[in-house]
Parts: structure tokens; sequence; C-alpha cells
């Protein structure tokens, strides 16, 4: 048995690490757009990225220290994603991490990055700015803050994970993302830190495992960028750990941060789960659920508040899975939109329907009838704000 106990303060709560942030200039506007994360000892990292063929030059910069490598330092920077910007991206990095090294001890360390893609690093704006840095500091809001974009609000959290023996150990998280999110993996930057004295193989393993119905079960406009970035770091300061209490607390904090982003998503009004039970396997339901997350038919409906069954019962044929609309059934939370006995929704049901999709968020959930496969997918409307046309691509 263990306990999950919610904390202020997100990093603050994790022993082992530093972290801070500040404006370096590039937000005009005064707010904090260069932040990091130290420790005084090297640690275990596991890292998770984009599926899109353009990985960023932080990304590549990362892969060139193979596997099973320690950091101890990581410099965050928003409003230039130094993507697109071939091997010069990667010297870039270098070339700060060598200024820096004279003021620090730095081993393998890390740069992540989001902003405007095919932009070069203002190296020396960086440089002069990262040497103002306060290295002892413990400012967990300083440190999200350096990371927003186009959020809306800060992303934070943090719990004490306590065991039946009286022991505990603490994991906290912050992330950055609000739009360009979709299932091959949510756009963000995200750093998950723990002092729980968990093996590097637990790390891989619980990691993978927990984006799965969490970060790439989520949709906003369907697009992938360049960035996306998911770390795990472990100090391994309280030298307590439990696989099944870190599972659960990981997973929890992994889906509860991948709804923020699409509550936070370029101007959406609704968090919509999609439910799909009874399919053949758990990857057809998959396959069907995010169909439904990621299509923009579905979402128009969503935004206009449309109890439009039809274009639900034609996303999941769409999507390539079996099914047969004798045994499919949707339902709006607990109405029945559609079965075989009732094709058509009478006026009592489609008032309630539509009282459902007024709600800020809701459950589709379909019915397939043909086996035992499940799978919940979350996507939302694209919102007022996003048909706006935007002058940067952003990441």
């Amino acid at each position: 048995m263990f306990n999950l106990i919610s904390l202020k303060n997100g990093l603050e709560n994790v022993s082992g690490f530093y972290f801070g942030g500040l404006n370096a200039g590039f937000k005009t506007n005064g707010d904090n757009d260069l932040g990091f994360i130290r420790s005084d000892e090297p640690v275990q990292v596991c890292a998770i990225f984009t599926s899109n063929k353009f990985k960023a030059a932080p990304i590549r910069h990362f892969l060139r220290y193979g596997n099973d490598f320690k950091t101890n330092f990581i410099l965050l920077n928003s409003k230039n994603a130094n993507a697109m910007t071939g091997k010069e991206g990667i010297n870039d990095i270098d070339d700060i991490f060598k200024e820096l090294s004279k003021k620090l001890n730095l081993i393998n360390p890390i740069m992540s990055s989001t902003g405007v893609i095919g932009y070069r690093l203002k190296k020396d704006k960086i440089i002069e700015a990262a040497n103002k840095f306060d290295f002892n500091s413990r400012n967990s809001d300083a440190t999200v803050r350096a990371i927003m974009t186009t959020d809306s609000f800060k992303k934070e959290i943090a719990f004490r994970v306590e065991l039946e023996d009286g022991k505990s150990f603490n994991i906290a998280c912050i992330c950055k993302g609000a739009g360009m999110i979709n299932p091959a993996f949510a756009t963000m930057l995200c750093f998950i830190l723990t002092d729980a004295d968990i093996p590097k193989s637990d790390m891989d393993e619980l990691l993978k495992a927990s984006v799965e119905e969490s970060f790439n079960a989520v949709s906003v406009d369907g697009d992938t960028s360049t960035n996306d970035t998911l770390m795990l770091l472990s100090s391994q300061k309280s030298g307590v750990y439990d696989k099944t209490a870190f599972k659960f607390a990981l997973e929890t904090i992994t889906k509860t941060m991948a709804l923020n982003l699409v509550k936070d998503g370029e101007g959406s009004t609704k968090v919509v789960a999609f439910e799909v039970n009874g399919a053949l396997s758990n990857e057809q339901a998959m396959k069907a659920a995010k169909a439904l997350s990621n299509s923009l038919l579905v979402k128009t409906a969503i935004f206009g508040e449309d109890p439009n069954w039809g274009r639900i019962a034609s996303t999941i044929g769409a999507s390539g899975i079996e099914c047969d609309d004798e045994k499919l059934s949707i339902y709006y939370d607990d109405v029945l939109v559609f079965d075989k006995d009732h094709p058509e929704l009478d006026e009592i049901s489609e008032e309630k329907a539509h009282k459902v999709m007024t709600k800020d968020s809701y459950k589709i959930r379909c019915e397939i009838g043909l086996g035992e496969g499940k799978f919940t997918a979350y996507g939302c409307d694209l919102g007022h704000t996003y048909v706006k046309i935007n002058a940067d691509y952003r990441s």
C-alpha cells in the first residue's frame, strides 16, 4: 500500500536538483525565456522524443551521447526551436556549453528548446544571460515560466509518495505545451524529476509505458513538432523505491499533464474523452479512438455543440478497424445517441445530448460490439483562436 500526497511548488520538493530561470531578452514582455536544471552529481536520464523525422538540433545533440549516459545540467530556452538549422545548430549548442563550462563543471550537458523553427540561436545573448544564473537556486516557478510559449497557464505538479513502512520519495514535473499536439506524441517540453532510488531499467520501462495512455493518447490539431521532449531524471537521493508506487505516481503525472495540454490547446474550449470498447483488439480500439480525437470533422462538431453522431460513426468506419453498424452503439456521457434500434435522434435525446456537449468536458463512448479491445483517447475542439492565421510556425 502507498499514499500519493499532492505538494505545492513543483520541482522544489525533489532533493538533489537546482533550477531557475530569467529573461535573456528574447521575450519582450520581460517573462523568463531561459532556464536550467542542475544536479551536484551526474544523474540517470531517460528521454522520449518526437516522431517527426526533422528532429531539432537539441534532440540530435542529445542522441550523440548514446545509451545510459548521466548528466548534471540541462539548459532550457523558449522563442527559438533551433530546428532545421543543420549541423550549425548542433555546433551552436556545443559553443554555448563550452563557454558555460568555464563557470560550471558540465558533464554531458543537455539543451532543450522551443519556439520558432528555422533560426540559429543567438549564442552570445544566451551565454551572457546564462552567466547571470544563480546555479544554487531552487525556483520551480521561474524554470517552468522559462519554457512557456503559447501556454495560457503554468503546468507544474508534485507528489510525495508515502510507502506502508513510513518511508517516502518525491516526484515532480514541469511541462510546456498548448498546440501542435498529435497522437504521434504531444508537442511539449516536459521534465520529470524524482529522488526515488529507481534503477535505470525501470526508468526506461515505466516512462515508455506511461506515455501510451497519456501523451500518446491526446490530440489538439493533428500536427507533430520537431522538438517534442519528455525527460525523466532521478537523483536517487531518498534511497527509497517501490516499483508499483512509482508506476502509479508517474502515470498520474503524465496523464494529468497530457490532459492539461489538451485543455490549453490553442484556444480550445472543451476536453473530450473518446472511449472505444468492444473492438477486436486493444490495437484496433486505439486506432479508432485516436482517429476520433484527431478528426477535424469531429472537432468542429464538438465546438458547435452539435450531437451529430454520424461524424462519430463515419470516423470509426474510416479508421479501418473491423466494425458493424448492426452492433455499434454511441453514447455522449450516458445519453444513447445511436444503436440499430435507435438510428434517429428524437427531440428529447437530441436535447439531452446537446446539453452534454455544452459542458467543458465529457465522454463520447463507442461500443463496437465485436470483442474485448478497449482504449481511451483525448481531444478537444479547435476553438476560436486557432482559426486566426499565425505568422510563425511554432514548436
